[in-house]
């Protein structure tokens, strides 16, 4: 999957917390969101929030279909309400191979 792939099926999920997001789905798209905050951010504040909001909902989606690939469950997201070690978990999470067979949240997606 490539950067214009993944970032189409990322927007097009939006408010899609069911399935499975192979790494190259998410972070691409976490280099998507990097990318339109620093450009928003050289805009003002405003446009930088919009755009923050924006992208908040799908994130939070592909967070969770990526947990789901790895076998967590998506509400482990809510553990990057602990300052600091919860992001670093998720991150931990967000990097391990996705399981190669069907798994509770469905099939793997080539």
């Amino acid at each position: 999957m490539n950067f214009m792939q993944a970032v189409q099926v990322c927007l097009s999920k939006y408010v899609d917390f069911k399935g499975r997001a192979q790494r190259p789905e998410f972070w691409w798209f976490f280099l998507f969101q990097v990318i339109v905050a620093i450009v928003a951010s050289f805009l003002g504040d405003v446009i930088s929030s919009i755009a923050g909001l924006a992208l908040l909902l799908p994130a939070i989606a592909v967070g969770a279909r990526r947990l789901h690939d790895v076998g967590k469950s998506g509400w482990l997201q809510l553990i990057a309400l602990i300052p600091l070690i919860g992001f670093i978990v998720l991150i931990y999470f967000w990097v391990q191979p996705g399981s190669t067979e069907p798994n509770v949240h469905g099939e793997i997606v080539v």
